[in-house]
């Protein structure tokens, strides 16, 4: 039989026990098991047990090493240990679970077997039966708790609604009150994910953080409102007061208050920056800076770098970023790729291979067609006139002189490369030039010297033809005087 002692005091003397067990083995003999009720306190030496109240660890056996102290704390245990009853039905349904503390009226009330749960507060994890290694602080804090285990509530009704969710944290008033079956949550701030039923993996830091998550996982919110009317979003990571507040997309990031506030059903957008992407809804578009693409709302795949470069209402796949617009005389141009990386072009040998004469292959180029031109107005609003090519016909003389976009479609001109083609045909136009030339300077020599001596002979042919008259006139000189016939008759 369990020897028990009975005393008021701690007086524990042998002749105070002694007179004591008197009166008590007449009651063991005299009365039932109920019995015990009228009891105020007792300790079970056998096996290091308190209790304290009506029917406290009424029904004990084996238990080791408990503590019950109010009306019904842990009645029903029987062979759990080192479990700890602080409170009018706490621990009152537990049979053997063992290592739990229970403070606060009905605190672990319907807990059975569960074990390493803490309790404190009233209601504290009232409706536990075998979850373990939760902790509840708080009046009703993780009351409709059943089978979950690994969870931790601080603050009145946090976690109040959770069943069987696991790995659950909630610090503040009704944080995560509304959590069912979701699991590695973490809730810090009044009614941070208060609606979250079985969403899991969310975070939320914050009055209202994350207010109207139901099912949506994998969710972060810092801040006062942050991620609010967030319901089935995923992926998702807020930081500031009201950011993200009205969202219900996924994959979405903003640092900032107000950041992406107007955003609901967007996707994979990312706003750092007060107030950054504020009326957008739409998706894939990036914003940094204060106000940076504020003013965009439906648009999609836009960039928006530096304070107040707002962009335009509904315009998509465009890049506004703030002082860049006055040139740098010595710099480098930069090209993007059909797969949006950023670059200039290097013409270092070391960077390249299979390196050849260009020959005839700028040929291509006489083929090309220049034409003179006007952007539509969503591309260039001022309209001013233009002059260049036109990328599909480049592309039918040769391929290789234009660019793609990441459909696949003909984009651009590779202007560089006609550039350096036309410098090719430049060069092979000037050295026939000065072949020309070379071949008109011996031309030039020749006929000079030929003139020389034509001026030669000329001057030859003019003393000759001097001669020659004067030997003429020495010979009509030399002839005889002409004589007159007379007429005698």
């Amino acid at each position: 039989m369990t020897t028990l002692y009975l005393a008021k005091s701690n007086d524990r003397s042998p002749l105070r026990l002694a007179f004591l067990l008197i009166p008590l083995a007449l009651a063991c003999f005299a009365l039932s098991p109920q019995a015990r009720a009228v009891c105020q306190q007792g300790c079970d030496l056998s096996h290091g047990n308190t209790f304290l109240g009506t029917d406290a660890l009424l029904n004990n056996t084996t238990g080791n090493n408990n503590t019950a102290i109010g009306d019904f704390a842990l009645k029903s245990n029987t062979t759990g240990e080192l479990n700890t009853a602080n409170g009018s039905g706490a621990l009152l349904n537990n049979t053997n679970g063992s290592v739990n503390t229970a403070n606060g009226v009905n605190a672990l009330m319907n807990n059975t077997i569960g074990f390493r749960n803490t309790a404190n507060g009233v209601n504290a994890l009232v409706n536990n039966t075998t979850g373990n290694s939760n902790t509840a602080n708080g009046s009703y804090a993780l009351g409709g708790n059943t089978t979950g285990n690994y969870n931790t509530a601080n603050g009145v009704g946090a976690l109040g609604g959770n069943a069987t969710g696991n790995y659950n944290t909630a610090t503040g008033f009704l944080a995560l009150i509304s959590n069912s079956t979701g699991n590695y949550n973490t809730a810090s701030g009044v009614s941070a994910l208060v609606n979250n039923t079985i969403g899991f993996r969310n975070t939320a830091n914050g009055s209202f953080a994350l207010g109207s998550n139901t099912t949506g996982n994998y969710n972060t919110a810092n801040g006062e409102g942050a991620l609010y009317s967030n319901a089935i979003g995923y992926q998702n990571t807020a930081s500031g007061v009201s950011a993200l507040a009205n969202n219900n997309g996924s994959r979405n990031t903003a640092n900032g208050v107000n950041a992406l506030f107007s955003n609901t059903t967007g996707s994979s957008n990312t706003a750092d920056g007060f107030q950054a992407l504020y009326y957008n809804t739409g998706s894939n578009n990036v914003g940094l800076g204060f106000n940076a693409g504020s003013n965009l709302t439906t648009g999609s795949g836009n960039v928006c770098i530096g304070y107040n470069v707002l962009g335009v209402a509904g315009e998509s796949n465009t890049t506004r970023i703030s002082n860049v617009y006055f040139s740098v005389a010595s710099g480098r141009a930069v090209y993007v790729n059909s797969d949006n990386k950023i670059g200039t072009l290097v013409s270092s040998r070391r960077f390249k291979e299979d390196i050849n004469p260009m020959d005839k292959a700028s040929e291509a180029i006489l083929a090309l067609k220049p034409v003179s031109f006007h952007y539509k107005k969503e591309i260039e609003p001022n309209g001013s006139i233009m002059f260049g090519l036109i990328a599909e016909d480049v592309e039918k003389v040769d391929p290789d002189l234009v660019t793609r976009n990441d459909k696949g479609e003909v984009e651009t001109v590779r202007y560089e490369a006609v550039n350096a083609m036309l410098l090719n045909e430049f060069l092979k136009e000037h050295g026939t030039v000065q072949e020309l030339k070379s071949a008109a300077a011996k031309q030039e020599a020749t006929i000079a010297k030929q003139q020389k001596q034509i001026e030669a002979l000329t001057t030859g042919l003019q003393k000759v033809t001097t001669g020659l008259q004067k030997v003429s006139d020495q010979l009509e000189l030399s002839k005889p005087a002409p004589r007159t016939v007379g007429n005698n008759q």
